[in-house]
């Protein structure tokens, strides 16, 4: 004999396992700390720094 099932909380079951793996998936795309984001750009805007000051311009050679 088959279980009886309760179609209202399977529902919200459902709703619940989708809501949680939409946040899941938002966190994972989202999920970056501030001073993260910071020192990343940080390290960027360095790099991107020590580049320029190395950069032989073609009309400096004269």
């Amino acid at each position: 004999m088959a279980e009886v099932v309760n179609l209202r909380m399977a529902r919200k079951r459902a709703a619940r396992e989708r809501a949680g793996k939409a946040a899941a998936e938002s966190r994972l795309a989202n999920g970056v700390l501030k001073r993260e984001r910071v020192l990343s750009e940080a390290d960027r805007n360095k790099a991107r720094h020590t580049l320029d000051q190395h950069r032989i311009e073609t009309g400096d050679r004269g």
